[in-house]
């Protein structure tokens, strides 16, 4: 069971998701189409869903909330969070390791297809690797800080729910990708 904190903190990412990805809630992007949002809302439900099972998991234990958290207290908390967890991933992409990553990930794409745009191909991974990583960080890493039991994921569940994290991650960023394409277009 979780505590109201661990409640009130997937209630703040659900919403910080649409803050860190798009800069504003989806449901003010104008996309082509709406089943692009509802499989995005569906993909980010599952993936919170993991979420909750990862802090379940991990006996998550944020500190006390003592006041009352309203609607729009919860809002201002979701801004913030995805704020901070902008910078961080802007930093964060552009170091070493990351642009290594992006350059193999381009690479093994080419391998693919070798007549894609270099340039549009190169951006795509860069949004790829930066939203995946505002996920890890929003999601992820808080969780990992404020829970007492880690090892609980070196057992067999605990590789089942990061894989599960990683597959769900990888395809809310696709379709987040996609939104983004669509509203750019």
């Amino acid at each position: 069971m979780l505590s109201k904190e661990s409640k009130l903190r997937v209630l703040e990412n659900f919403y910080s998701v649409d803050y860190a990805l798009f800069g504003k809630p989806v449901k003010e992007m104008s996309t082509c189409c709406p089943v692009l949002r509802q499989e995005y809302l569906a993909s980010k439900g599952a993936l919170l869903s993991v979420v909750i099972e990862m802090m379940k998991h991990a006996q998550h234990e944020p500190k006390n909330i003592a006041e009352y958290v309203d609607s729009q207290t919860l809002l201002i908390k979701a801004r913030k969070s995805a704020r901070l967890v902008r910078e961080y991933v802007e930093k964060l992409v552009s170091t070493p390791k990351s642009r290594r990553d992006i350059k193999v990930s381009v690479i093994e794409s080419l391998k693919e297809d070798t007549n894609t745009d270099l340039v549009q191909l190169t951006e795509d991974k860069i949004k790829e690797k930066a939203f995946s990583l505002c996920l890890d960080t929003l999601l992820v890493s808080r969780v990992l800080k404020e829970s007492k039991m880690l090892e609980n994921f070196n057992d067999v569940s605990g590789r089942i729910l990061e894989d599960s994290y990683k597959i769900l991650r990888d395809s809310l960023v696709s379709i987040a990708l996609e939104i983004v394409k669509s509203t750019t277009n």
